[in-house]
Protein backbone atom coordinates (compact mmCIF):
# COMPACT_ATOMS: atom_id res chain seq x y z
CA UNK A 1 0.00 0.00 0.00
CA UNK A 2 2.67 2.17 0.75
CA UNK A 3 4.44 1.38 -2.75
CA UNK A 4 1.01 2.72 -4.04
CA UNK A 5 0.82 5.66 -2.12
CA UNK A 6 4.34 7.00 -3.19
CA UNK A 7 3.73 5.92 -6.65
CA UNK A 8 0.42 8.19 -7.02
CA UNK A 9 2.94 11.01 -5.52
CA UNK A 10 5.90 10.67 -7.89
CA UNK A 11 2.88 10.27 -10.55
CA UNK A 12 2.01 13.96 -9.78
CA UNK A 13 4.93 15.55 -8.88
CA UNK A 14 6.13 14.23 -12.70
CA UNK A 15 3.17 15.53 -14.26
CA UNK A 16 2.86 18.87 -12.57
CA UNK A 17 6.68 19.64 -13.18
CA UNK A 18 6.05 18.47 -16.55
CA UNK A 19 3.32 20.56 -17.37
CA UNK A 20 3.56 23.98 -15.54
CA UNK A 21 7.48 24.69 -14.43
CA UNK A 22 8.77 22.71 -17.54
CA UNK A 23 6.07 24.40 -19.95
CA UNK A 24 5.27 21.05 -21.72
CA UNK A 25 1.65 20.54 -21.42
CA UNK A 26 1.11 18.26 -24.32
CA UNK A 27 4.01 15.81 -23.24
CA UNK A 28 2.50 15.81 -19.46
CA UNK A 29 -0.92 14.58 -21.26
CA UNK A 30 0.89 12.53 -23.93
CA UNK A 31 2.96 11.06 -20.99
CA UNK A 32 0.42 10.85 -17.64
CA UNK A 33 -3.29 11.27 -18.47
CA UNK A 34 -5.69 8.54 -18.23
CA UNK A 35 -8.31 7.95 -20.46
CA UNK A 36 -10.63 10.66 -19.19
CA UNK A 37 -9.46 14.51 -17.22
CA UNK A 38 -12.26 15.23 -14.81
CA UNK A 39 -12.07 19.13 -14.03
CA UNK A 40 -13.42 20.27 -11.14
CA UNK A 41 -12.08 24.28 -11.47
CA UNK A 42 -14.81 26.15 -13.02
CA UNK A 43 -12.13 28.23 -15.18
CA UNK A 44 -11.17 24.77 -16.66
CA UNK A 45 -12.95 22.64 -19.08
CA UNK A 46 -12.70 18.54 -19.05
CA UNK A 47 -10.54 16.59 -21.13
CA UNK A 48 -7.05 16.90 -22.60
CA UNK A 49 -7.31 19.53 -24.89
CA UNK A 50 -8.52 22.04 -22.01
CA UNK A 51 -6.06 21.31 -19.88
CA UNK A 52 -3.70 22.03 -22.56
CA UNK A 53 -5.40 25.59 -23.22
CA UNK A 54 -5.30 26.48 -19.81
CA UNK A 55 -1.61 25.99 -19.30
CA UNK A 56 -0.77 27.50 -22.37
CA UNK A 57 -2.81 30.58 -21.54
CA UNK A 58 -1.80 30.63 -17.81
CA UNK A 59 1.94 30.31 -19.10
CA UNK A 60 1.41 33.84 -21.53
CA UNK A 61 -0.41 35.65 -19.30
CA UNK A 62 2.72 34.87 -16.54
CA UNK A 63 5.65 33.82 -18.86
CA UNK A 64 7.68 34.14 -15.80
CA UNK A 65 5.66 31.87 -13.14
CA UNK A 66 7.02 29.12 -11.27
CA UNK A 67 5.22 26.51 -9.07
CA UNK A 68 6.97 25.89 -5.19
CA UNK A 69 5.87 22.25 -3.98
CA UNK A 70 5.45 22.99 -0.14
CA UNK A 71 3.82 19.46 1.07
CA UNK A 72 2.37 15.87 -0.90
CA UNK A 73 -0.25 14.06 0.89
CA UNK A 74 -1.87 10.50 -0.35
CA UNK A 75 -4.48 8.36 1.18
CA UNK A 76 -6.16 5.51 -0.97
CA UNK A 77 -6.40 6.98 -4.15
CA UNK A 78 -6.30 11.03 -3.56
CA UNK A 79 -2.94 13.05 -3.93
CA UNK A 80 -3.03 16.67 -2.34
CA UNK A 81 -0.66 18.95 -3.10
CA UNK A 82 0.21 22.59 -1.35
CA UNK A 83 1.87 24.81 -4.08
CA UNK A 84 2.97 28.19 -4.12
CA UNK A 85 2.56 30.06 -7.57
CA UNK A 86 4.71 32.91 -8.24
CA UNK A 87 2.91 34.65 -11.39
CA UNK A 88 5.95 37.01 -11.77
CA UNK A 89 9.12 38.16 -9.72
CA UNK A 90 7.90 40.38 -6.74
CA UNK A 91 4.54 38.70 -6.63
CA UNK A 92 3.38 37.57 -3.04
CA UNK A 93 1.98 34.49 -5.38
CA UNK A 94 -1.22 32.15 -4.73
CA UNK A 95 -1.40 29.43 -2.20
CA UNK A 96 -2.97 26.28 -3.85
CA UNK A 97 -4.40 23.29 -2.99
CA UNK A 98 -4.71 20.42 -5.92
CA UNK A 99 -6.53 17.22 -4.87
CA UNK A 100 -5.72 14.46 -8.17
CA UNK A 101 -7.39 11.24 -8.72
CA UNK A 102 -5.53 8.52 -9.55
CA UNK A 103 -6.72 5.68 -11.39
CA UNK A 104 -4.51 2.94 -12.98
CA UNK A 105 -1.44 5.62 -12.31
CA UNK A 106 -3.24 8.29 -14.35
CA UNK A 107 -4.55 11.69 -12.60
CA UNK A 108 -8.11 11.50 -14.21
CA UNK A 109 -9.99 13.69 -12.09
CA UNK A 110 -8.72 16.93 -10.47
CA UNK A 111 -10.08 19.65 -8.08
CA UNK A 112 -8.27 23.15 -6.74
CA UNK A 113 -8.90 25.89 -4.61
CA UNK A 114 -6.78 29.09 -4.79
CA UNK A 115 -5.82 31.92 -2.51
CA UNK A 116 -3.98 35.14 -3.49
CA UNK A 117 -1.25 35.30 -0.08
CA UNK A 118 -1.98 38.69 1.26
CA UNK A 119 0.47 41.56 2.15
CA UNK A 120 -1.14 42.04 5.88
CA UNK A 121 -1.54 38.54 7.83
CA UNK A 122 -3.72 38.36 11.34
CA UNK A 123 -0.91 36.07 12.73
CA UNK A 124 2.83 35.59 12.27
CA UNK A 125 2.42 32.09 10.34
CA UNK A 126 2.82 31.61 7.07
CA UNK A 127 0.27 30.48 4.42
CA UNK A 128 2.96 27.35 3.83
Amino acid sequence: MNDQLEMNKKIVLEYTDLAFNQRKPEEAVAKYFGPYYRQHNPLAGDGPASFIAHVKWFVQTYPSFHTELKRIIAEGDLVVTHTHIIREPGDRGLAVMDIFRIENGKPVEHWDVVQEVPEPSANNNTMF
